[in-house]
């Protein structure tokens, strides 16, 4: 009797203490219960998380946060714009895209300190989408960004874009150079070559902020997004930094980038459609420029006829006005191009003198 006896109480006890730990087997596993839970450490960052912390560390208090304010149409009152830029040396230079500070009346630039200073626009290049703005305050600590080149840039190199979307300061996106050697429109006939494609997210407000290598280093300015609805949908743009690094030091000495041309302005493309050669049809020649010393016609408007129509600049044949800029920027300003054009015709060549026509 008593060893049954003793037999029930062994049951029972195993019985009550399988409960009992159990209950705190699931408590622990699966409720939040009462109590706060144990921390798991969480070990080092990887290496590739590590290298985008240091490299925000390191390039974020070189980027700044644009503001400006600029008069809009009549009876409309004032209206303002936001965008990114980075500072571009300790003179206190600020890049940004040309379109963020364009028409602005006034402009901000909020440092990465907090502070807000106001800035002058120094110059700007519409062409390549880029301005330079002067800071008002010379009293602040600036961080120049570093510069690195983008000859050698390779598709699939990993890249970062730091900048202000939608207001939303000191954001990092990360991504890769999907595509090189883009071409991307910016003023009437004026496209900016050698432009890096990215994936990284890029949204309004991001414009004129920077894009880096995994080195930190300034490899591009963001300066557009491929999108139907303005957000960004994995394809974005970026001017790339060895035009840049021609173009800023230009327009802080002359606040302006030479603008190769010959006095000519050509047809939209419904009018040179219309001439079955091919080429591009001259609507109106400058008085007294290079092309009108070489006797190049525009449109008879009048007589309801054409002129010249562009064939072929030294040999090779002129089908865009892309074309045309690539072949007169590459000839530089007072050089030389032997221009082909159609008339009548009749086709004759005649050499024109490169000039600024900005």
């Amino acid at each position: 009797m008593q060893n049954r006896t003793f037999r029930y109480i062994v049951i029972w006890g195993l019985i009550v203490a399988s409960i009992w730990l159990g209950d705190r087997l699931v408590r622990g596993l699966w409720l939040t219960a009462d109590e706060t839970r144990a921390i798991t450490p969480r070990g080092d960052l990887a290496a590739f998380e590590q290298t985008a912390v240091n490299l925000f560390d390191q390039a974020a208090p070189s980027v700044v946060y644009i503001f400006t304010k600029s008069r809009a149409a009549a009876g409309a009152g004032r209206r303002g714009g936001t965008g990114s830029g980075f500072i571009w040396d300790g003179a206190g230079h600020v890049v940004t895209n040309h379109h963020v500070v364009d028409g602005a009346e006034r402009i901000w630039v909020r440092m990465n300190s907090g502070i807000t200073v106001g800035a002058v626009l120094l110059g700007s290049a519409p062409d390549h989408d880029l301005a330079v703005l002067r800071l008002d305050e010379e009293r602040i600590k600036l961080k120049p960004i570093p510069v690195g080149r983008s000859v050698d840039l390779k598709v699939g190199q990993a890249v970062f874009a730091i900048g202000n979307p939608f207001g939303l300061s000191r954001t990092l996106t990360t991504g890769i150079i999907s595509a090189l050697d883009r071409r991307l429109p910016t003023a009437p006939g004026r496209e900016i070559p050698g432009v890096i494609q990215t994936d990284a997210a890029i949204n309004p407000g991001n414009s004129g902020g920077p894009l880096l290598d995994s080195a930190g280093r300034l490899i591009g300015v963001n300066t557009a997004i491929l999108s139907n609805n303005g957000t960004a949908s994995g394809i974005g743009f970026a001017v790339p930094v060895d035009a840049v690094n021609w173009i800023v030091p230009r327009l802080i000495r002359d606040g302006a980038v030479p603008r190769p041309g010959i006095g000519v302005r050509i047809a939209g493309e419904q009018v040179s459609a219309q001439w079955p050669g091919g080429g591009l049809v001259v609507a109106e020649v400058v008085p007294g420029s290079p092309a009108d010393q070489a006797g190049i016609k525009g449109i008879d408007r009048a007589a309801r006829r054409f002129g010249d129509v562009i064939t072929a600049i030294d040999g090779k044949p002129v089908l865009t006005l892309a074309d045309l800029v690539d072949a007169l920027t590459a000839a530089g300003i007072d050089g030389s191009v032997e221009i082909t054009v159609m008339r009548d015709q009749v086709a004759r060549r005649v050499r024109v003198r490169v000039v600024d026509i900005s």
